[in-house]
This record gives C-alpha cells, sequence and structure tokens, in this order.
C-alpha cells in the first residue's frame, strides 16, 4: 500500500508547527507559509533543497537511517514522533514485512484461554486488551462493567474505542476531559497506521469515523501522534460516578500488536471506594445473569 500521501502530509504537518525562531533562523519578511520554508529545513538538515522537496513529496524508500535523523532533528521531533517517521520509511521500502503483525480480522482472532484467565485473576483494576484499532477483545469482570455504556450501546462485535469515543453521545458523559481523550484516541490510530498500514480494517475505520465526525476529521489532520503509556484519566461511570484512574498500558509478548490496558485507583482515594463498589456491583449482576 502507498503511503507517500500519509509521509507527505506528516512532513508537512511538522515542518509548519517549527518557526524560526525556534530553528534559530531570522524570521525575515513576507513569509509565504507557517513555520519553516523547505529551503530551511533542508539548510538544518544538510541536505539539498531538491533531495528534502522528494521527502516531503512522501519517497522515503531507500532513505538512509542518517538522513531520517537529520531530518528529525531539523524537524525538532519528539521520540514518538522521530518513530513514527521510522516506522513510515519502513513502511515505504517494505522493510518492515517481517515486524509487522499478520493480518487477522478482530472477528476471527482467537486470544490464548490462558490471557482471559490472567484477567480474570485481576479483581481490583478494570483490565482488559485491544489490538492497535482499539477493538476491545477481551476483558476482566470489572472491565466489562466499567465499559457497560459501550457494550450495551454498540451492537457490532468486537466494541471499538474509537467509535464509542467519536460516534456515541455517552462518550462525553463518560469522559469527564473528552477533548483530551479524544486526542488520545486518534495518536493511538494514527501511530497504528504508520506502523501497520496494510491493515484494511484500520483503513475502513479512519475512513468511517471520518465521514461521520468533524471532530475525528480534524484531529486525524493534524498528524500529531503522540506515547500514551501511563497516564491518570476521569470519568464519570453511570452506576458509581466520578472516578479518578490511573492506567498502564502493556505490551503483550505472545501476540504482537495486542496491548493490556489496567485502570486501578489510588489505595484509600473515593475513587478507590467507587471503584470497589463497581466490582461488588458487577458480580451481583453477574451473579443474577447466571442464576437458572
Amino acid at each position: 500500500m502507498d503511503n507517500r500521501d500519509e509521509v507527505r502530509e506528516f512532513l508537512t504537518s511538522r515542518r509548519a508547527k517549527i518557526t524560526p525562531a525556534q530553528a534559530g533562523l531570522p524570521a525575515g519578511t513576507r513569509r509565504r507559509v507557517p513555520g519553516l520554508r523547505r529551503s530551511e529545513v533542508a539548510a538544518l538538515a544538510d541536505v539539498s533543497v531538491e533531495y528534502y522537496a522528494k521527502l516531503e513529496r512522501g519517497n522515503l524508500a531507500g532513505v538512509s537511517p542518517a538522513v531520517l535523523e537529520a531530518v528529525a532533528r531539523a524537524l525538532q521531533l519528539d521520540d514518538a514522533e522521530r518513530a513514527h517517521l521510522l516506522h513510515l520509511a519502513q513502511a515505504a521500502e517494505g522493510s518492515d514485512v517481517l515486524a509487522r503483525p499478520r493480518p487477522r480480522s478482530s472477528r476471527q482472532r482467537s486470544l490464548h484461554t490462558s490471557l482471559q484467565w490472567v484477567l480474570d485473576a485481576i479483581t481490583t483494576g478494570a483490565a482488559f486488551v485491544v489490538n492497535g484499532r482499539l477493538d476491545l477483545l477481551a476483558t476482566n469482570q470489572l472491565a466489562r462493567a466499567f465499559f457497560g455504556d459501550i457494550y450495551s450501546s454498540h451492537h457490532t462485535q468486537p466494541p471499538n474505542l474509537a467509535r464509542y469515543q467519536f460516534l456515541d453521545p455517552g462518550a462525553h458523559r463518560f469522559y469527564s476531559n473528552w477533548e483530551l481523550a479524544a486526542d488520545m484516541t486518534v495518536d493511538v490510530l494514527r501511530t497504528e497506521a504508520g506502523r501497520n498500514p496494510h491493515d484494511k480494517e484500520l483503513h475502513d475505520l479512519v475512513g468511517e469515523l471520518s465521514t461521520r465526525s468533524d471532530a475525528f476529521r480534524t484531529r486525524w489532520g493534524a498528524h500529531n501522534v503522540t506515547r500514551h503509556g501511563t497516564g491518570t484519566k476521569q470519568f464519570h461511570h453511570p452506576v458509581v460516578g466520578d472516578l479518578t484512574l490511573t492506567w498502564e498500558a502493556l505490551a503483550i509478548t505472545a501476540e504482537p500488536g495486542l496491548t493490556l490496558t489496567i485502570y486501578t485507583a489510588e489505595p484509600g482515594s473515593p475513587s478507590a471506594e467507587n471503584l470497589n463498589l463497581l466490582a461488588s456491583w458487577a458480580a451481583t449482576q453477574e451473579a443474577g445473569s447466571t442464576r437458572p
């Protein structure tokens, strides 16, 4: 799959974010472009203007690591953006083929039984498994209760956190800071698109969200990528109310491309009490549903 458009838009968007002052260059007058000119980036990267123009047209195939590093340095890319640029270059020349997860539909993917055992062993936190498209593939009991609104309102399987984020009005109530959560969701999808550009289901998801959500389309066009491995989020759950939860995202070695995420609360905090209440409520609900 040709990723030249993705490369072009990413490099152009990063160039537009760097001001001459940030790059240590005189601002001058009559600037026709936001941020730096191509010629300025080329000079900072120590390559010819013609060569950099070729890169910005999307031609990353065969570019040496030294040149990629020079361009990353000139554009002042952070670690996540550098990794994204590397993934784009690898995809352009096809060197990511062996490292790329095997294409398997979420509806066909069968997880190890032991992975569900691991999830079920986690009783004080909401634990769940997603792929790079944010399909919700497996959960423990507390996570099923935590995401109860998603399960009840979305009939497609598996449920998808990005669809819920941008297409379900309930997401604006569930995420106390919806804007921040939306930014993070698009960051994850954009990073996955660079790492795995041949994922048809991901392309279909992005196309659907771009068509149906202005908020998604605007964020997708910004080409932002950020690493999200841990942090704190605020939620308003329909059963137990406000929750402030920390989260850790862990890559699953036995299942490349999948991530185990666990939401927990600070011990002794009101959120911990509410999370325990939700766990008790979930146990009661599931016990009731299994009675003859």
